[in-house]
């Protein structure tokens, strides 16, 4: 399976904007299977009280199912989006960060972000999903992560359930040392791929300088982005590699057991 990963600079608060630059950046990327976005794609990190969310009916989920069926491809990435009302007055909606895995047909999974970054915020408008989703897509199993998650080990450890992680996300520069070593250190000590999806630019509260890259489970850069700039990162995955690679070396049978987690 071919995968192409994208980095893109977000238009603060402006779905359509967002929308309609993805789709000239994805007129000239490589021919892919499966295409995946960062975080909040649509709005940038909308956790400011008076930052845009989308609502139901999502018109950035409905892009994506128009973008997938137009790429005759899977499109990746989570949306900001008002899902239920909630108790406070100045915030009248709580929100998910949702993951959604849109297949060709239209048809699609969701993840709803597990761990909300309390420093940022997040936690005061969002709700934490409470569900881990792996999505089957021709044949190859994914785990879908976002951003924050990445820090939670125990969350991601893999129960010989999936092939690589789809993280997208939304991390500032300040801290890009620690989403190099922590995508590369989930990718070695859950025996899979990771591709980790990150944006460029700035919002109100941060600035962004990627790190979009494709690991392989040594934890070796298979593909990766320059910093700072908008482009792809494209790579593809090879069963049979990762195969090879758990009968040399069968470290998830020696891996802890977590029975709390669901």
């Amino acid at each position: 399976m071919k995968i192409n990963l994208i980095q893109t600079d977000i238009v603060w608060g402006d779905p359509q904007a967002n929308c309609a630059h993805l789709d000239k950046l994805l007129a000239d990327a490589a021919p892919a299977d499966l295409y995946v976005l960062p975080e909040m794609f649509t709005t940038g990190f909308a956790t400011l009280p008076d930052a845009t969310v989308e609502h139901e009916p999502s018109a950035g989920l409905a892009w994506m199912q128009h973008k997938a069926k137009e790429l005759n491809a899977a499109i990746a990435g989570s949306i900001a989006l008002a899902v239920i009302p909630g108790e406070d007055p100045e915030s009248p909606f709580k929100c998910a960060n949702r993951f959604y895995f849109v297949r060709p047909d239209g048809t699609f999974e969701q993840y709803d972000k597990r761990h909300l970054f309390g420093y940022g915020g997040e936690g005061k408008r969002f709700r934490g999903g409470s569900e881990r989703v792996i999505v089957n897509y021709q044949g190859i199993r994914f785990l879908l992560a976002v951003c924050y998650d990445l820090r939670f080990p125990v969350w991601l450890r893999n129960r010989d359930d999936y092939d690589a992680i789809l993280l997208v996300a939304s991390w500032p520069d300040v801290r890009r040392f620690a989403w190099d070593t922590l995508a590369r250190a989930r990718a070695i000590e859950n025996a899979c791929y990771v591709a980790a999806v990150n944006r460029v630019g700035s919002d109100p509260a941060c600035t962004y300088n990627g790190g979009t890259a494709w690991i392989g489970p040594y934890g070796e850069t298979l593909a990766e982005v320059p910093d700072s700039e908008e482009g792809f990162a494209c790579g593809e995955i090879d069963l049979d590699h990762l195969a090879a690679y758990h009968a040399k070396f069968p470290v998830l049978e020696d891996a802890d057991s977590f029975d709390l987690v669901p």
